[in-house]
């Protein structure tokens, strides 16, 4: 929603400009990363249109995953400039984050994807003991496989 011209807003219509809660709202103003707006003579916060943007900012960054404290160092604030290299250097450094966390979801699935089809695969005639010792061994991550299994014997101790 655009606010015209210099507006100045109570914080229901930020909040119904923006999508926030006014709660929300109140608690970015107590961490510091918008300003404590003038108050009206009935004592209601008066927020400058330019709030709004700021608060659009500090909701798109915290949906992509960045810390308040992370917010902060690249939000614009009073006098200070824009710190653009560290703005895009947050941002690389989240992108990165995302990706492995992609490949770590991607991992993840095909691993599920195998055990489903070891369930599914199950050998006919097999004993419950031998089935039970065969899915633990596609429920245990590959990577405590190869070194041994802490607490475990190996198959060929009983």
């Amino acid at each position: 929603m655009k606010v015209k011209g210099s507006v100045r807003m109570k914080i229901g219509d930020l909040a119904k400009a923006t999508g926030l809660a006014p709660s929300r709202i109140r608690f970015y103003e107590a961490e510091g990363l918008i300003s404590a707006p003038p108050r009206g003579s009935n004592g209601y916060r008066i927020y400058s249109p330019d709030v709004l943007g700021v608060l659009q900012i500090i909701d798109n960054a915290q949906r992509v995953g960045f810390s308040l404290d992370e917010i902060r160092h690249f939000l614009p604030g009073g006098t200070q400039a824009c710190d653009h290299q560290g703005l895009v250097e947050s941002l690389g450094r989240r992108l990165a984050e995302i990706r492995r966390l992609i490949l770590q979801l991607q991992e993840n699935e095909a691993r599920l994807l195998g055990i489903i089809e070891g369930v599914t695969q199950r050998p006919e005639g097999i004993s419950c003991t031998d089935n039970q010792v065969r899915l633990m061994d596609l429920l245990d991550p590959p990577r405590r496989r190869r070194g041994g299994r802490a607490g475990r014997p190996s198959r060929g101790m009983k």
